[in-house]
């Protein structure tokens, strides 16, 4: 896949998770999973997808001119 287009999946990813972070529809769900109250379920594993869409937007999505400015090491010597 070319860059522009993986680019394109993630950022269209990165909308559809703003748009399933409320989960209006487990609100009044009584269900237990494993323990657990399904809406804290659902919202468990949310978070562990958006951490690696996070993970995958900065390995694939991360602009290439912000990696080439000055070091850390530059700055104390100014």
């Amino acid at each position: 896949m070319s860059r522009p287009l993986v680019r394109g999946l993630l950022y269209g990813a990165l909308l559809l998770a703003f748009v399933l972070h409320n989960d209006r529809w487990l609100w009044n769900d009584a269900r237990m999973v494993a323990g657990l109250p399904v809406g804290l379920v659902y919202h468990v594993v949310f978070c562990l997808a958006v951490a690696g869409l996070m993970w995958a937007l900065v390995r694939f999505a991360w602009p290439q001119n912000l990696d080439s400015g000055p070091s850390h090491g530059d700055e104390a010597n100014r």
